[in-house]
């Protein structure tokens, strides 16, 4: 009984110190860029908003914005990560990696340069089909072959169909060049460029996806143990893995509606937080939401920064934190088998 209460006390307090690391990480977004902004006017600018005080306009117009969106994505993808992670059995497992962000770009890019397509709310639908089509494309040829479905089939699948995407992608450069930055802003990634009013109507969803999630977790842990297991256990697993694809794809193409092509958080997050609490997803998804949040509020910081005045894309920061971490996962999978 100790040990199990003590345990309890060291989750919590995980998720505790996870959140204060949120709202460090949330302070220092809007607090510093090229134009810094003092902490106590930070604060201030919530509770006692100055029209005309420069400081309150920027927090307001551009800062607190993509915070927020910084937030929503970071947590969204890394919990598609831990999803997508449980249901492929695969430790290798992201939206980025397995295609789906590729096709939610895609047909977001393919709609707003043909059609003229410009609401967030249609990018959003345009999204969900693309990641649901892809992610059925990736799951369709890795299950092609006798062998039938394994980590390195469907990893080999991903890449591929997430090129073919790409390079759909990067047609439409050639044949629309009036919409060059809308289809760079897309393939970099970015945080930037949404305000309030875009933002503010898409957190329940967000959150909804999260908290669904979380509530999966029982049925994921048994779910882990095998599929005769968990039918011996009384699981549907057929429901289980179609609500675990449907909300991957929800939360992975709202990430890619919101903030574009941005990779591997929903690779590193998940491990790191195993590596802190565990593998139990009662407390793994929501540790995840914390630091997928975290890892790219940090990283679009590094973004300001790196080439001042001018900025990284967020989506080469990731890359260039993901890729070695990448190869460190292939690495050490490798030398299992």
């Amino acid at each position: 009984m100790t040990l199990f209460s003590s345990s309890m006390l060291f989750r919590w307090s995980v998720l505790a110190l996870s959140l204060v690391c949120l709202l460090i990480a949330f302070t220092a977004s809007i607090a510093f860029g090229q134009y810094a902004i003092p902490l106590k006017h930070v604060w201030s600018a919530f509770w006692a908003f100055d029209p005309q005080s420069i400081d309150d306009v920027i927090i307001r117009t551009t800062r607190l914005s993509r915070a927020m969106v910084a937030c929503l994505v970071g947590s969204a993808l890394a919990v598609s990560g831990v999803l997508m992670q449980a249901l492929t059995r695969n430790s290798l497992a992201s939206p980025s990696i397995f295609g789906v962000n590729a096709g939610a770009i895609f047909f977001i890019v393919l709609f707003s340069t043909f059609f003229s397509v410009t609401s967030l709310h249609s990018f959003l639908w345009l999204a969900f089909l693309g990641a649901a089509i892809a992610g059925s494309l990736v799951y369709g040829l890795g299950s092609l072959g006798r062998d039938g479905l394994s980590p390195v089939r469907i990893v080999l699948s991903g890449a591929a169909i997430s090129a073919l995407f790409m390079a759909f992608t990067q047609g439409m450069l050639v044949i629309g060049q009036e919409g060059l930055d809308s289809v760079l802003f897309w393939v970099a990634g970015s945080v930037s460029g949404r305000s309030l009013d875009m933002v503010t109507p898409l957190v329940p969803f967000f959150v909804v996806g999260i908290v669904l999630a979380i509530l999966a977790a029982p049925h994921i842990n048994i779910l882990l143990s095998g599929d005769d297991v968990a039918k011996g256990l009384g699981q549907n697993t057929i429901v289980i893995k179609v609500l675990l694809s449907v909300l991957i794809v929800g939360l992975a193409g709202g990430s890619v509606a919101l903030g574009g092509n941005i990779g591997f958080i929903g690779l590193i997050v998940p491990h790191m937080a195993r590596f802190m609490i565990g593998h139990d997803h009662k407390w793994l998804i929501p540790l995840s939401a914390l630091w997928g949040a975290v890892l790219l509020l940090c990283a679009d910081l590094l973004s300001r920064f790196v080439i001042m005045p001018e900025e990284v894309p967020i989506g080469v920061t990731t890359a260039i934190l993901g890729v070695p971490f990448f190869i460190y996962l292939a690495r050490k999978g490798g030398k299992r088998g």
